[in-house]
């Protein structure tokens, strides 16, 4: 069943988005060759904490910590660790924040140092094609056409799209209907109604859309190994215009590329 929410419950959401994107923002001023990826989720873990919110990751379902961290081949469910980011490398940095009741979501994916040109434009066409997943979330249309844009636009360059991981609704819990794929066909799906809150989160690969999940139970990497980029946002329907609530705007000032 869909939660729809009011327009005072999406402002609580929305609250809970700033200090998400603050704390990407806190985190971006640390992606940096050398730096352990169980440091960024120190520094992510107390900015929310000291902000009033609780990590919406840690303790779901088990999960250790309050970021989701995937290097390189990684799509998505990484743990924080002593892995030291290196020249080349790409890191998912997937965050989610409780606040007043309500969920955030969202996720970036950053370039470490100077990586091939063929990821950084795997890194370009996956970020685009959040935006024009966005573009197709308006009320009177349906969920696959979201996923039908995003699908259509990273094949055409020749890249693959996870099938097996999705976006998701969102709200008092982290993970509500409706799914949402990044694949599918125009026209179907649920329909995009006034007060649905949704994250759009494309999981793109380089290579296979093929994916295996660790022994660790959570851990999801490509199964040829090639990389993979994730971006998201949390997003809201209403009638007359859909409003992204989370930013990346702090990490685009944050972090230099």
């Amino acid at each position: 069943m869909i939660n729809y929410k009011t327009s005072e419950e999406v402002k609580l959401i929305k609250e809970s988005a700033d200090i998400l994107a603050k704390a990407h923002g806190e985190v971006a001023k640390y992606v940096k060759e050398g730096v352990k990826t169980s440091y960024l989720d120190k520094i992510a873990e107390e900015f929310i904490r000291d902000h009033d919110g609780v990590p919406s990751f840690k303790g779901y379902n088990g999960f250790p910590a309050s970021l989701c961290i995937s290097v390189n081949e990684v799509v998505v469910h990484g743990f924080p660790s002593e892995y030291e980011l290196k020249d080349g490398d790409i890191i998912s940095v997937d965050c989610g924040v409780f606040h007043q009741g309500f969920h955030s979501d969202s996720a970036y994916t950053y370039p470490i140092g100077e990586v091939s040109p063929a990821v950084k434009a795997l890194l370009k066409a996956t970020k685009d094609s959040l935006y024009i997943g966005i573009e197709q979330a308006v009320f009177g249309k349906r969920i696959g056409d979201v996923g039908n844009a995003i699908q259509k636009f990273v094949e055409a360059k020749g890249y693959t799209v996870v099938r097996e991981l999705v976006g998701h609704g969102l709200g008092r819990s982290l993970h509500e209907a409706p799914e949402v794929p990044n694949y599918g066909k125009k026209g179907s799906g649920p329909l995009l109604k006034d007060g649905m809150v949704i994250a759009i989160e494309p999981m793109i690969n380089l290579g296979t859309r093929n994916i295996v999940q660790e022994r660790d139970g959570w851990t999801i990497r490509t199964a040829d190994r090639k990389p993979s980029a994730h971006y998201e946002h949390t997003v809201a329907i209403f009638e007359d215009r859909t409003e992204v609530l989370t930013s990346h705007k702090y990490i685009e000032e944050n972090f230099k590329f």
